[in-house]
């Protein structure tokens, strides 16, 4: 499948901005199901390119003139893998796998009470049985505790905040879900990207990947687990970053100096492309 995407971003400032700095993950990369074809990044000013902590590729954008906006628009084409969702052991190419144990630990955001614990606990024998399987469960009972519901959380929301207010958006469904899985013993990441849909997205699209063991002849590997839509990660969807939890793969993440109130406007298309371009 060959999906075109275009993402444009734009902050805006009640009052001049004097200095900022935005860390950007807006570029996918290549790796075992997903392979990018064109891509460009329209920025206000030239970005420093570099690799996070987490093997993501990230432009470091700082603007030290004076600003009232900031816009930024990454568009471009990338070939996914039209099988049905499989385990994947193998890394992205150009970066060095970390080890499945990293995203065993917890982070600001993914850190359990007493009731994410007592929700994970009551899948464990499922998932100690079969992984994959168990999995599922738990993410259907997810979908069912807190509904998909715009509007009532934002960036900085814990998982057990969402989880014991019942709703969220995908950030908070993969924060949750990668909580409960890591509670269970598995490794679970936080990722960033773009669903193919039928609607126009007004951001970024967010599931959870975790690692199952090698089971009934069934390698072992990274496989994705999306709460929101209650199903698995398939050739609609296209990476740009991993992490522990939102703040570490968030498409854009920054700081500024004055500018007061901030408004954002964003919009996310993602739709199959027609034409290929050249390689």
């Amino acid at each position: 499948m060959h999906l075109q995407i275009a993402h444009e971003t734009i902050y805006r400032y009640a009052s001049p901005v004097r200095r900022s700095t935005q860390y950007l993950r807006l570029t996918p990369s290549d790796g075992p199901t997903q392979r990018v074809l064109a891509w460009d990044l329209s920025l206000p000013a030239p970005a420093r390119q570099c690799l996070d902590a987490y093997g993501n590729l990230m432009h470091v954008l700082t603007l030290d003139e004076p600003h009232l906006e900031i816009h930024l628009h990454a568009r471009g084409v990338v070939e996914t893998h039209d099988g049905p969702p499989e385990p994947e052991s193998t890394p992205k190419a150009g970066t060095q796998a970390l080890a499945p144990e990293v995203f065993l630990r917890d982070s600001a955001l993914t850190q359990a009470d007493a009731a994410l614990r007592a929700f994970a606990q009551a899948h464990a024998r499922a998932v100690a049985d079969d992984a994959w399987q168990g999995l599922l469960g738990l993410m259907q009972a997810l979908g069912e505790h807190m509904p998909y519901t715009p509007g009532e959380t934002d960036a900085a929301t814990p998982a057990a905040q969402a989880f014991a207010a019942r709703l969220g958006v995908c950030q908070d469904h993969a924060q949750v879900f990668a909580t409960c899985a890591r509670l269970l013993g598995l490794p679970t990441r936080y990722v960033s990207g773009y669903l193919a849909a039928d609607q126009t997205h007004v951001a970024s699209h967010a599931w959870a990947e975790t690692w199952l063991p090698a089971h009934k002849g069934r390698a072992a590997g990274w496989l994705g687990f999306d709460v929101s839509n209650q199903c698995l990660a398939d050739g609609r969807y296209v990476r740009l970053a991993q992490g522990t939890d939102y703040l570490d793969a968030c498409p854009v993440r920054g700081m500024r100096l004055g500018g007061g109130l901030e408004a954002l406007h964003a919009v996310v298309r993602v739709s199959v492309a027609h034409t290929v371009p050249d390689q």
